[in-house]
């Protein structure tokens, strides 16, 4: 039984939905991060699902760009934790709300 592309781009808009709103409630900036990962792999499923829909050679280039996605999606990540594990050193803390007193 294949799975149709609606049910598909309704899982998708599910976890989009559920990453924003764990990006725009929580403090802790681990959880923002978590939010936004989610929201990018949603947007991967996304673009998988539309892919299915799609001649084989088409099929093809729209299951590629999510790799690219996942990529970007590692170093956003890579460096995210970087910056919070060098403003903790300094900070002792990881609340949000603890940032915004920062001078560049």
């Amino acid at each position: 039984m294949e799975l149709q592309a609606s049910y598909i781009q309704i899982v998708a808009l599910a976890l989009f939905t559920i990453g924003l709103a764990v990006t725009l409630t929580r403090r802790n900036v681990f959880f923002v991060l978590m939010g936004i990962e989610l929201a990018l792999n949603a947007v991967n499923l996304s673009l998988i699902g539309f892919a299915k829909t799609l001649p084989a050679a088409a099929s093809v280039a729209g299951q590629i760009l999510p790799l690219f996605t996942i990529a970007v999606a590692a170093a956003e990540a890579c460096v995210g934790l970087a910056m919070i594990i060098l403003i903790f050193k300094s900070q002792e803390s990881v609340d949000i709300d603890n940032y915004s007193n920062m001078k560049g």
